[in-house]
């Protein structure tokens, strides 16, 4: 196998984009080389659902699980290597590209396909919350039923909310759920669920009471009145912020377009858009975004 600045393809992020991306990769001879610096499959580890997903996967492990699988069978027929790393930039050349590891270590390729995914908000990065900074809830998509106690809030409508209903459908507790402008079309395919209570805002300020264990939670509604309620648990929900590296293009959203990017340098997974976050376009991105360049003779097979 050859060392990871001498090889064709340099993927950064094991999730399902990424393991696509080096699948497809492998499949046409290119010399691949994968950097993760977490497990293999991501947020798949934490995903309690895949309806939405062919193949018969019900649960976010049992794919993570294949995803590990598939990089184990392509290591030991020594068409693959994982290297264990954090990327923080990519540059683009004529003649390659480059990704640098917060370790200082430079590995360069002849394609770059960066599929690092998106990271968590929290409630004070969100612009329609005031909350003291570096405050943090529980995400909703790590939450048990048997964990929520009392009236609950949800902050935010991004598509967990379905994800986690569906996993748990014998819960009863009711979920009154923070909704802003922007999250409207999220919540469309939950709306018909009676354990919803959808409560359109524009602005909420969020603090912990000063006795006890329950919060406080201030509330413009879309047409300007103000109402207050106490929350006996709160739950992240807000969605996510693209993870891009220091080097790519992006757009004023922080999201990193496809159309973009050096030529030398793909984008795959929800790193992309907003919209498409879903495991299947992730993994069909991650397989376009090599086929893309394979085509277009900026991969040269071996």
């Amino acid at each position: 196998m050859s060392t990871p600045h001498e090889t064709d393809v340099l993927v950064v992020g094991a999730g399902p984009s990424g393991v696509a991306a080096a699948v497809m990769a492998a499949s046409l001879n290119l010399r691949t080389v994968i950097v993760e610096a977490d497990s293999v499959g991501g947020k798949l580890h934490v995903t309690g659902a895949l309806e939405n997903v062919p193949g018969n996967w019900s649960t976010g492990p049992q794919l993570a699980e294949a995803l590990a699988a598939d990089l184990d069978r392509l290591q030991q027929a020594g068409r693959c290597s994982v290297v264990q790393g954090r990327g923080v930039s990519v540059t683009g050349y004529d003649d390659r590209a480059e990704l640098v590891l917060d370790d200082g270590r430079a590995l360069s390729a002849q394609l770059i396909v960066v599929a690092t995914g998106v990271a968590a908000l929290a409630p004070p990065d969100a612009d329609w919350i005031s909350a003291p900074a570096r405050m943090s809830v529980p995400p909703l998509w790590r939450t048990e039923p048997a964990g929520l106690a009392g009236r609950t809030y949800v902050l935010g409508g991004d598509r967990p909310l379905g994800t986690w209903l569906r996993t748990h459908p014998h819960s009863s507790t009711t979920l009154h759920v923070l909704c802003p402008p922007a999250d409207d079309y999220k919540i469309a395919e939950v709306a018909g669920d009676e354990r919803v209570r959808i409560v359109p805002v524009s602005h909420a300020v969020l603090s912990p009471m000063a006795y006890g264990d329950e919060w406080s939670l201030q509330v413009k509604d879309r047409q300007g009145e103000r109402k207050s309620y106490v929350a006996k648990t709160v739950l992240n929900n807000l969605g996510n912020t693209p993870a891009g590296l220091d080097g790519l293009a992006s757009s004023e959203d922080g999201y990193c377009p496809p159309g973009k990017q050096h030529p030398r340098i793909r984008v795959a997974g929800d790193l992309r858009s907003a919209q498409f976050q879903r495991v299947t376009t992730a993994q069909g991105s991650g397989a376009e975004a090599v086929l893309a360049s394979y085509y277009a003779s900026v991969l040269k097979p071996c």
